[in-house]
């Protein structure tokens, strides 16, 4: 690929062009933003080479588009990106949800919705902007594609290729199953870690209680400190299957709290042995797999 353009030059944009980049992946990074001190921030740190402001100039002969940006802007991106399209560029996005990107891009772009192919790298940190952006960020990482119907075989090969070359391991879902999976797994601890201390905060006391937290619930909160914005529009954009997750929780605590002001110890050390059971077991089977690409790579 000779040109690539991505939309958000943050941590993941940015990763992405790093890691292709570092991979030796020989093309001109071309990076869009709303505010062109990021991008200037990125040029300077060598993760783009070229800072446009300008769409239609940062389409033009274009191979790929990655947009990299919270999912609410993605349908006016994929709006400003529609007539400027031509017909050999692809267009991905790292969205963390899946049906409402289509439902956007189908709207935006129309007949050349075939153009697009979905995606979402299962990668991330707490840290946001240029500054966050590493190499390594998706060596061993999950990244999900969701092709669409229209999709041809070599456009969706050419997007896992390129997210081959960032180090990571290509798996597919539809959108509607991607949405489900990651309200559960993602979008819901997201809003519990944000809740519990948002919760703490308002305490008359939180300045001693938070004195007093230490690993285990740094460890609990820690994705507490990823952007709210993001999460925000993470969070209604998957509305419909994060409530279904949140009632099945809401069931849950209800009963631990039965079992809790009964005394009922069996009750609850059954819940902890079943919880602990599931998480050593998905420990092992990321660990094993960790083991198996890192041999793999070697």
């Amino acid at each position: 690929m000779k040109k690539i353009v991505i939309f958000g030059v943050g941590l993941i944009g940015g990763s992405f062009a790093l890691a292709l980049k570092k991979a030796g992946v020989e093309t001109q990074f071309v990076g869009v933003g709303r505010r062109l001190a990021t991008l200037e921030r990125a040029k300077e740190l060598g993760i783009i080479d070229v800072a446009s402001s300008s769409v239609a100039e940062a389409l033009v002969d274009a191979d790929l588009v990655l947009i990299a940006a919270p999912v609410a802007q993605t349908g006016a991106i994929l709006a400003s990106i529609a007539p400027h399209l031509q017909s050999g560029t692809i267009v991905t996005d790292a969205g963390s949800t899946k049906s409402d990107v289509v439902a956007a891009a189908r709207a935006a772009l129309g007949a050349k919705i075939a153009q697009f192919v979905p995606g979402h790298p299962i990668a991330g940190r707490e840290l946001n902007g240029p500054d966050a952006a590493i190499a390594d960020l998706y060596v061993g990482k999950k990244v999900v594609l969701a092709p669409l119907a229209e999709n041809a075989p070599e456009d969706v090969e050419r997007v896992a290729a390129a997210w081959r070359a960032c180090g990571a391991i290509i798996h597919q879902l539809t959108p509607e199953k991607h949405d489900g999976v990651f309200a559960a797994v993602s979008h819901l601890p997201h809003l519990l870690a944000y809740a519990l201390v948002d919760d703490l905060a308002k305490k008359p006391h939180a300045d001693l209680l938070f004195e007093y937290a230490a690993s285990g619930f740094r460890d609990f909160t820690r994705i507490a400190g990823s952007s709210p914005e993001m999460w925000r529009d993470i969070s209604i954009a998957n509305q419909s299957a994060l409530l279904a997750e949140l009632d099945s929780y809401l069931l849950q605590l209800t009963s631990m709290r039965t079992a809790l002001a009964q005394g009922d110890g069996a009750a609850l050390e059954a819940v902890y042995a079943n919880a602990q059971r599931a998480r050593l077991n998905w420990q092992q089977r990321i660990e094993s797999a960790e083991k198996q690409n890192k041999e793999g790579g070697d």
